[in-house]
């Protein structure tokens, strides 16, 4: 098995990586997120992309891009530490940093076969939607239903009493 910090790698690497997988037969899946104080719905969304095909990278979200979506005080962990957890599990293959507000470019670039959203979307509410179908790249929903949260798990650390 590889080592984590191996799975991270940048755009450029990871595009060839693809495009050699899918030259090979081989099903890609994309996924993304924050991944900020990674959680079981994580782990669950990730696991059931994984099972959509038999690549899987993960684009995750650069600090700054967090900071926009998240609002102040966020992320709880550096981009490094992010993309670090989430290269350690083992149903993932490659991880890569992006900045954007969404993934349209890199759905662009890599030209995945699946782009895997999480249960707190819909096809319809998918923000790459119209990029995905374009390109045809199939959408799919995995998961468990939307019962976990990063702020969910804050707020219950706020309110825990201290000892």
């Amino acid at each position: 098995m590889r080592e984590a910090v191996s799975k991270i790698v940048p755009r450029a690497v990871l595009r060839e990586k693809v495009a050699e997988h899918k030259s090979h037969g081989r099903r890609v899946v994309f996924a993304n997120g924050c991944f900020d104080t990674l959680h079981v719905g994580h782990i669950r969304y990730l696991e059931g992309a994984r099972r959509e095909g038999d690549i899987l990278v993960v684009g995750v979200n650069a600090d700054s891009s967090v900071c926009n979506l998240k609002g102040p005080g966020r992320p709880i962990l550096d981009e490094n530490a992010r993309a670090h957890l989430v290269a350690a599990l083992r149903c993932v293959d490659y991880v890569v940093l992006f900045g954007e507000p969404n993934v349209e470019a890199l759905l662009e670039e890599l030209r995945p076969d699946v782009h895997a959203k999480g249960t707190d979307y819909t096809i319809e509410t998918v923000p790459e939607r119209a990029v995905a179908k374009r390109l045809g790249i199939r959408v799919a929903i995995v998961g468990d239903p939307k019962d976990h949260s990063t702020k969910g798990l804050l707020d219950s650390i706020r309110k825990a009493p201290h000892a």
